[in-house]
């Protein structure tokens, strides 16, 4: 085979990156540089850890061709439990995080079995899961708000990683912030070497040399961009350092595991997926305990954020988790999708919340802005789709 063949890259995979920074420059421009600041940046990833959490879980859900409508309510439910223990029965933290996240593993499995078992759709599981899970909430801290809690457990939601300070310009920088990024610059690089090897090796076409430097120098600056701030601030948050660790998990898992490829056949095609022998009930399952689980891990981290647990916590995150799937480019029907989609489609939500407030926009305009750029997103998809059919 002639391995010089080149094709061009599939923007529609790298896109949404584009669109990640045409978002925040747009709000840059209309907010005089306001979510540029440093102090802003951090608050960026620490106000979205937790729709990326639920993200990464909901894509699992979104590849099978389905959604989860609970997750906002187990959110809720999960931080309940944990701030009951710690202020009203003065629990250990640790205890409290087993418990939260327990609860959570079982509002999955809840779910899932309705779903894999007895074959309910998971439309009208997920949509009593909420209502239930919204009562329970209210129920268990009978409509009040529980706080403050421990410090200590405010860090898992509020803290920052040990920093390594410098003098720099007028002000400090973290050098931990500089060598992460550091490190995170090397990897994409070195995966980017190795990709273009192995294409040789077996022949196959190779992107056009100056879309693969745009598209590393796009990556690369959009991590310089965001540790270099965090680094001028207070460093890394601790939340990062989680959402950094499920995003890792999750991409290994969807792309280099059985597993993951079941989820993948099952969304593509149910039947062909039972014909060459997978349990598609099991896989059914084991995804929604799973986004059960980091719905508590989000949880967790929403109340450890506030520095309480509130009944109305997790207020229609489920929207959010479902909306930045789309946007990060998974089918409607299913099969198709990526954690790293997954993860920028958060952050550009997150970029329009926080652009938005910063505006001044009410959250009634900001519902029809958000309402109006998922029905977009997913009507470009559709249509791109029609086209090549």
């Amino acid at each position: 085979m002639d391995n010089k063949k080149t094709v061009n890259m599939d923007m529609k995979q790298y896109g949404m990156f584009l669109v990640l920074i045409a978002v925040y420059l747009i709000f840059a421009v209309m907010t005089g540089g306001k979510n540029m600041s440093y102090a802003n940046i951090n608050n960026l990833i620490m106000q979205n850890g937790y729709v990326v959490i639920l993200a990464v879980g909901m894509l699992l859900c979104v590849l099978t061709g389905n959604v989860d409508l609970g997750v906002g309510s187990v959110v809720a439910l999960t931080g309940a439990a944990a701030g009951i223990i710690m202020v009203d029965l003065k629990g250990n933290m640790w205890v409290a995080i087993i418990v939260a996240l327990a609860i959570g593993v079982l509002c999955g499995m809840f779910a899932g079995f309705f779903i894999a078992v007895m074959h309910v759709p998971p439309f009208i599981v997920t949509l009593a899961t909420m209502l239930m899970g919204r009562g329970a909430t209210y129920t268990m801290l009978k409509a009040q708000t529980k706080g403050p809690l421990p410090t200590n457990y405010n860090f898992i939601g509020a803290g920052f990683l040990p920093t390594i300070k410098i003098p720099f310009g007028d002000g400090t920088l973290d050098l931990l912030s500089i060598i992460v990024a550091i490190i995170f610059s090397v990897v994409i690089i070195f995966n980017e070497i190795k990709g273009i090897n192995t294409k040789k090796k077996y022949g196959f076409a190779l992107n056009p040399a100056w879309q693969t430097i745009i598209k590393d120098a796009i990556l690369i600056f959009i991590i310089w961009f965001v540790f270099y701030r965090i680094g001028r601030y207070n460093g890394i948050p601790f939340v990062l350092v989680i959402m950094g660790a499920i995003v890792g998990i999750y991409y290994f898992i969807t792309s280099k595991t059985v597993a993951g490829r079941q989820i993948y056949a099952l969304g593509g095609n149910r039947k062909a997926a039972q014909l060459s022998g997978i349990n598609t009930d099991k896989v059914f399952f084991w995804v929604y305990t799973n986004m059960g689980m980091l719905a508590g891990v989000a949880g967790v981290v929403l109340a450890a954020r506030n520095g309480s647990a509130t009944p109305k916590a997790g207020d229609q995150f489920e929207m959010d988790a479902i909306a930045s799937c789309y946007l990060g480019g998974a089918a409607v029907a299913g099969g198709a999708g990526t954690i790293m989609g997954a993860v920028v489609g958060a952050f550009i939500m997150g970029i329009l919340n926080n652009g938005m407030s910063l505006f001044g926009w009410s959250t009634d305009i900001q519902k029809i802005v958000k309402g109006a750029v998922l029905l977009g997103a997913v009507t470009v998809d559709l249509m791109s789709k029609r086209k090549k059919s």
